[in-house]
């Protein structure tokens, strides 16, 4: 057992001490890019103004002939290309993979001081974590990098989700997770070919009508991933670590991606993947706390300054639990005024 008094210390000699919090930013969408896409590229410092996080896959949706050019790519972007403050994030390739090594030691080296959090997929025990954790230490020591390399595990087996949260606990690195739900579906033998989003036969049907056998019954389509998605939200909650939903992959649907993201942040994620720049908007509606909820958080606080006792307003009561919802709520559109100014006008805290 790891003495807890060395938590937060670092792992390598030369390393940067680990954080003792997650830095908390605008997080509502991670947009992913092809870094080996020299189009793609040429639009990133205009997309860079419009996201909140920029990641540069590297694992799937990369061909094989294609997995060291995004490498390469991502390198030269790191260093070339004008994001301004928008995070850079890199998906990497799993750790069972011929890849892996190479990009966590390449980027770490060529970029680590402008590379914010490293991707790790089917992250299936905090084993996994405690390996990359290591590496990173010793990798940011020898190249002196100058504040930690978070980590961002994806969920996307049914042992890891088993073993959530024991790695959501398992390094000071743990930045947040997402959910995969392709990897997770294959892993647990569901019959759905589905990227995210419902299923038409994961539904709850009303009981037949006594008086008329044949009458309709009405339907309700479930949503097959309530489960997981709030079992990953309480287990980043309970470490300070982020949850994310992560991809839909059906790129026409905009309702059906609108709907899953809604409930995903519902649940208490912070954002979501998005994959096609048509989702940005989406996941920027939907991860913004509506005004008219703010407005009303801010008038439960204001009557409310310390939290304490009991009142009622517009005929709801507000108590102590309550008060602490709308903090939340406060707190995450302060978040949001400060990166964009639309929202900042929208939620009253313009200048």
């Amino acid at each position: 057992m790891r003495n807890p008094r060395d938590f937060f210390k670092p792992l390598a000699i030369g390393a940067p001490d680990p954080l003792p919090e997650i830095p908390v930013k605008p997080s509502r969408m991670v947009h992913f890019f092809d870094a080996s896409n020299p189009k793609m590229i040429a639009k990133l410092p205009d997309i860079a103004t419009k996201v909140d996080i920029l990641l540069g896959n590297l694992e799937d949706a990369v061909p094989v002939d294609k997995k060291i050019a995004s490498r390469e790519g991502l390198i030269k972007i790191g260093r070339e290309v004008d994001i301004g403050d928008t995070p850079l994030w890199s998906r990497v390739n799993s750790l069972d993979s011929p890849w892996f090594l190479d990009d966590i030691t390449q980027l770490v080296e060529a970029i680590g001081n402008r590379l914010d959090v490293v991707m790790v997929p089917k992250v299936e025990g905090a084993w996994d974590i405690h390996y990359v954790d290591r590496l990173l230490a010793q990798l940011e020591a020898k190249h002196k990098i100058q504040r930690p390399i978070l980590i961002h595990a994806i969920f996307e087996t049914a042992l890891g989700v088993t073993n959530i949260e024991e790695i959501c606990a398992a390094s000071p690195r743990i930045q947040g997770t997402s959910f995969g739900p392709a990897d997770l579906a294959a892993s647990r033998r569901m019959k759905t070919t589905r990227v995210g989003g419902g299923h038409p036969a994961y539904l709850v049907r009303t009981d037949p009508d006594p008086d008329n056998k044949d009458a309709p019954r009405i339907t309700a389509q479930q949503d097959p991933w309530h489960y997981s998605i709030a079992r990953m939200v309480d287990a980043c909650a309970a470490t300070g670590a982020l949850p994310f939903y992560g991809p839909f992959g059906d790129i026409s649907d905009a309702v059906g991606c609108e709907d899953q993201f809604r409930a995903a942040f519902l649940l208490g994620c912070v954002g979501a993947w998005s994959l096609h720049p048509s989702q940005i908007g989406i996941a920027k509606r939907v991860f913004s706390p509506p005004p008219d909820e703010v407005a009303f958080a801010k008038r439960v606080l204001e009557a409310m300054p310390d939290g304490a006792g009991v009142l009622m307003l517009d005929g709801k009561m507000q108590d102590d639990a309550t008060w602490k919802q709308c903090q939340v709520m406060v707190n995450l559109a302060k978040l949001l005024a400060e990166k964009d100014p639309e929202y900042a006008e929208l939620y009253g805290f313009a200048a």
